[in-house]
This record gives structure tokens, sequence and C-alpha cells, in this order.
């Protein structure tokens, strides 16, 4: 097709092949995905390769580099994931509410399938798969950009999905990508105003804003991930640690994953020989405020830059608090509203913190990892959304839906 416009209005064309779609055949196309991920798998690995040399060419950050990279098993993973949502309840046709009213009439407002959802993401091959499977379930066509770095990865990915498709009877331009238009592409499906109904960013703040700052096409926010561990007062230190180490270190290109922790000073001098010895283990690099460069050899000042950071690499801020208020009002200012962690032992300090954090997950005693759609239970996610309207925290399949109000009547006429 000749433009990114073209691939849109394809989709557009599409959407009614996957929409009308039944729950049989959509699970159809989802399995024969899965079957099909490992079976392509030296043509994926072919083009994963072409775009992971280009990125070591081109200095790309070693935490990018993590996202972009596919080996066998994250494929086969890909594929475990395409299953795990075929295996999700269908959300179209959720009866969300209904009454039947005095004079007769009958309502139901029931979920529908937007029509096509836009995703403009970076360097994320696995997002081409998640966003496109979760589309197909409920019943959306997707136009996808995956950005420059991937592009060689998502276009034999993106031949995988549209085999599927065609393969079980649905029209294989429900999902479409512009990756080889390159940033007109982009632009393009932010000025689709009527063929694409919402587009989704996702990445670092730079394309995030620009896409909520451009786009005349409605938007679902996926923020950054400034994501804050507090260690309270009464943390247990062996909780503190596993929890800090996997929440910074499990995978450090997730949104998710930690960028700074903050310490109760009463809870100072207990956990943190324990938490530096196990993090410069690691070979995270610790930017630590004034007592912690006293207390500890090998770490960089932090600065004020540093509190308001998303790293995506093995770097950690560490800022020494007073009290839970102060955490409380340092995560207010610098916070993403993604993910916000407490380590603690005191109820009160618990209730507090959930209460009063303005995030889309806050955590009580456990990794910041654990927001994702795929540990909660959703199959995968398009995102995690960070603002209020829609949907909020990872986006499964209903947040993938609109409404629909359906009324029932026997020759009712309004007086």
């Amino acid at each position: 097709m000749a433009t990114a416009t073209d691939r849109i209005r394809a989709a557009k064309a599409a959407s009614s092949s996957i929409g009308l779609a039944n729950t049989h055949v959509k699970n159809a196309v989802l399995r024969k995905i899965a079957e099909l991920l490992p079976e392509r798998n030296a043509e994926i690995l072919a083009g994963n390769a072409k775009d992971m040399e280009r990125a070591a060419a081109e200095g790309m950050s070693v935490g990018l580099q993590d996202r972009l990279r596919l080996d066998a098993a994250r494929i086969h993973g890909l594929a475990k994931a395409v299953l795990e949502v075929a295996e999700l309840p269908d959300p179209v046709g959720d009866v969300i509410r209904g009454r039947t009213l005095p004079n007769g009439l009958h309502l139901q407002q029931v979920r529908v399938p937007f029509g096509v959802i836009g995703a403009i993401y970076e360097a994320r091959p696995n997002v081409t798969v998640d966003i496109a499977a979760l589309a197909i379930k409920s019943g959306n066509a997707s136009v996808l950009r995956g950005g420059t770095a991937a592009e060689h990865s998502n276009r034999a990915l993106v031949q995988v999905l549209q085999d599927a498709l065609e393969l079980c009877g649905v029209d294989r331009n429900s999902v479409q990508s512009v990756d080889e238009f390159g940033r007109p592409g982009a632009q393009e499906m932010m000025q689709a105003v009527g063929l694409i109904d919402v587009l989704i960013p996702r990445g670092g703040h730079s394309l995030i804003q620009t896409v909520l700052n451009e786009s005349k096409v409605p938007v679902i926010e996926t923020g950054e991930g400034v994501v804050h561990v507090f260690i309270d007062a009464t943390a247990r230190a062996d909780w503190a640690v596993e929890i800090m180490l996997n929440s910074k270190t499990q995978k450090i290109g997730a949104c998710n994953a930690a960028e700074t922790m903050l310490v109760h000073q009463d809870a100072y001098d207990r956990v943190m020989p324990a938490l530096v010895e196990a993090l410069q283990s690691n070979k995270v690099t610790l930017h630590g405020d004034e007592r912690t460069q006293a207390a500890f050899s090998n770490i960089v000042p932090a600065t004020e830059h540093d509190w308001a950071t998303e790293y995506l690499a093995m770097d950690l801020a560490i800022k020494t608090v007073s009290s839970l208020d102060e955490a409380l009002a340092h995560i207010a200012k610098y916070s993403t509203k993604h993910t916000e962690v407490i380590v603690t032992e005191d109820y009160s300090n618990a209730e507090r913190f959930i209460n009063e954090v303005d995030a889309a997950a806050v955590i009580v005693n456990a990794s910041s990892r654990f927001t994702d759609g795929g540990e909660f239970g959703f199959g995968a996610e398009v995102g995690i959304s960070t603002q209020k309207l829609h949907s909020r925290g990872p986006m499964g399949l209903p947040e993938l839906t609109s409404t629909k109000w359906i009324v029932r009547g026997n020759g009712h006429v309004r007086a």
C-alpha cells in the first residue's frame, strides 16, 4: 500500500471482519499465532539480529537493547502469552448493567469493540504481539507503529499475525503496521480522525508527550515509570533486600522497575548495609544522598535530576527520609503515578500509603515488578495507563472495549 493512510484505511475496512468474529474464531486465530511463532523462529530471529546490530552500532542504551532483544525463549514466551489470551473470557457482549423501566422498556449496556486501536511504541517487538493478540480477542483491528529500531523484528511478527488471521478466515488487514513509513507514519496515525478510534502511546517521556500534544485522535496515556520503593522504619531487612533487588534488577528495561529507593532514617543502620551490598554486587550504580555517600563507598552523588529520572538501566537513586510524611511528599513531587511500593510491618503506615499515594498501582510488601497485565491475570497488556479516564493500570481486554446501550421496546413511544 502506497501510504500509511492506505494501511490505516485498510484496517478500518477490516475492523468489521474481526469485530463480528465470534469467540471461537478469535480464539482460533490466537492459537494459530501461537503455533506459527515458534515455526517462524528463524525468520523472526534473523530480523531481530538486524535490529540488534543497528542498535549496538547506534549506541542504544543497555535497557532499550534488553527490550529489543528476542531469542527462542522469548518467542516461546510470546506464544505462551497469546495462548493465555485465548483462554481469557471474551469481553465483547458482556452486560455491564441492565434494567426494565416502569413503562416496560428493557435496557442493557453491553461491551463492544472500539473498532480500530492504534499503538505507537519503541524498541519492543513483544508489544507487537501483545497488542495484536489483545486487539483480536476484544474484536478490534490494530494499526501498529513499533519504531525504526525494531522494524525488521516487527515486519516478521506482523507477517505471522496476518497469516494467522487469513488462515482462520478473518481479513488479514485487521493487523497493520506503518513502521516502513517512519515518523510520518506515526504522524498520519495521530491525524487519523474517523479511522483510528483510540491511540495508545507506549514508551519514554518524549514519545508520550509528542502523542499527547499532537494527536487529534483520542489518546489513552501510558506513562513512564519513576517508581519508588519506600523502606519504612519497621521494614523486615530480608524483605527489603529481596523486594528492592527484584524491583530494580529483574528487568531493568521495564516501566515497573524501581528507580528510587527511599529509606526511613530509623531503619537506615539496620537495613542499608545489606541493601547496598546486594545492589552493588548485582552491578547497580547507586546515586546516593549525603548520608549514603558518607556511609558507603562507590556512591555517585545524587542530584535533583536523579529524583525525576527513569533510568531504565542499572542505576538507582537513594534518599534518606525522616518520616512517612516526607516519603509521601517526595513521591507526590516526583512520581509519574505508575507504581509505588512500601515495605513495612506497620499496618497504619501501610494503609496511609495505600490511601494517600496517587498511582495506578500501590503495592505493600511486594516487588514493583508485579504491576503487569500477565501477573494480574490479564494474559497480556497493551500498556499500563497512568491516567484516570476510561482505564487505569494494566490494560487488558475489558479496557479495549467501549459500550453500547441496547433498548428493546414493544411499540413504545415517548409521551
